[in-house]
């Protein structure tokens, strides 16, 4: 275990300094941001002295060997824009707005989809599993700003408010965004309990326990859904680091003060370290949660060996 831990830690560390080093790159390509904060009026001394004052006039490599000194202490600059330190910012709208967010979106996904998959998995060519398809198809085939805006028209404006259309504060405020964040991993999910529930319901073991006389409900959460769950596991992984992903949109759409509105903010204004910082955090916990489904890997089946 240990030695599996310390490779996938080393394989973390290379992925996260390939993402931090990828968005380097690409976010100086979107343009000089100092035009953002100076004067229209002003001269190019002018520009060329905030230039300097913000580190852009030096070779493009040493802004980046000085960024990476700087990251591995923690330390991803100032916020042009606010003058605030740029992780300071992105962990207040991470922890605990983003965090939220997603934590509740992933808690919606999987309590449904696992009761959903099931029945549709034992209702093999009944309506209950013809409608659970469609619902999953229709689900998984939305956008998610576009489900967002449906959402708020329904419920925010149709029926005169009955759940508040933005901002946070009550867990009223949380419903929305988290079923908007919520439906596609939501569909995903559904169809992959299915899938693995009518892979294992066929196997000799379950039709042993059947012999034996053991219930139905104890054959189908005892034996054949503990089979079925290792997909399940890297997927509700994975999709947690979507809805953290997802909710760079989700966020917007809802004015939800969150990680990712803050990011989507920082884009036009060409605030480099707020981006830089941002996506760091969400290559963290993308390598972090893939770690965890991993660990999870033994527990859901003591098969599996870390090797």
């Amino acid at each position: 275990m240990r030695a599996f831990l310390l490779r996938r830690l080393l394989h973390a560390v290379f992925v996260t300094w390939g993402v931090v080093t990828v968005v380097f790159f690409l976010v100086r390509l979107t343009g000089d941001p100092t035009l953002f904060l100076v004067d229209q009026s002003a001269t190019q001394e002018e520009i060329a002295h905030t230039r300097a004052m913000l580190g852009l006039d030096r070779p493009l490599m040493v802004q980046y060997a000085d960024f990476l000194s700087a990251a591995v202490r923690g330390d991803f600059g100032v916020s042009i824009r606010e003058k605030r330190p740029a992780m300071t910012m992105v962990i207040e709208h991470f922890w605990p707005a983003t965090a939220e967010l997603a934590a509740a979106a992933l808690a919606l996904s999987t309590v449904l989809a696992v009761p959903l998959g099931v029945v549709s998995a034992t209702h093999r060519g009944r309506l209950a599993d013809h409608a659970s398809r469609l619902a999953s198809l229709f689900l998984q085939s939305m956008p998610s700003f576009w489900l967002g805006i449906m959402l708020i028209l329904l419920f925010a404006v149709a029926l005169g408010g009955l759940l508040p259309a933005y901002g946070t504060g009550t867990w009223r405020h949380l419903v929305l965004p988290s079923i908007a964040l919520a439906a596609a991993p939501l569909a995903q999910n559904v169809r992959l309990v299915r899938a693995g529930m009518l892979e294992v319901l066929g196997q000799d073991y379950v039709r042993t326990a059947r012999a034996k006389g053991l219930g139905e409900r104890g054959v189908i959460y005892r034996h054949a859904l503990r089979n079925a769950a290792l997909p399940v596991i890297t997927v509700t992984g994975l999709s947690l680091g979507f809805m953290l992903s997802g909710a760079l949109i989700i966020e917007t759409v809802f004015a939800w003060p969150g990680m990712g509105r803050l990011i989507v903010q920082a884009v036009p204004g060409r605030d480099f370290p707020v981006i830089q910082a941002g996506v760091f955090v969400f290559a963290l916990v993308f390598v972090v949660l893939n770690v965890v489904v991993d660990v999870l890997y033994t527990v859901a089946d003591p098969r599996v060996r870390l090797t």
